[in-house]
């Protein structure tokens, strides 16, 4: 599913599709790293790792463009600390 999450540069946010949902999150740019402020999804979908699939792609993305993350919620936080293979990208 991460290869389906896309970066929406107009919103400024990453977003993942599931079915006629969108989970979204949101993130704003700094000179050196992108900054992950609040991730979101579709009540009718939680509990079924729809975050963790967007936070995975997005940290995809991100790694791909040569940025790093600033984890700016705390569902990214606690993504990464379970997570130690991605905290090369972590600012």
């Amino acid at each position: 599913m991460a290869a389906s999450v896309r970066d929406n540069k107009d919103k400024s946010r990453f977003e993942l599709d599931v079915g006629s949902e969108v989970a979204f999150a949101n993130y704003r740019l700094t000179p050196s790293a992108v900054i992950i402020t609040h991730t979101e999804t579709p009540r009718a979908l939680r509990g079924r790792g729809i975050a963790s699939e967007l936070v995975k792609g997005a940290l995809e993305l991100i790694r791909r463009d040569g940025n790093k993350v600033i984890a700016g919620c705390g569902f990214v936080v606690d993504y990464l600390d379970r997570h130690p293979e991605d905290a090369d990208l972590v600012a």
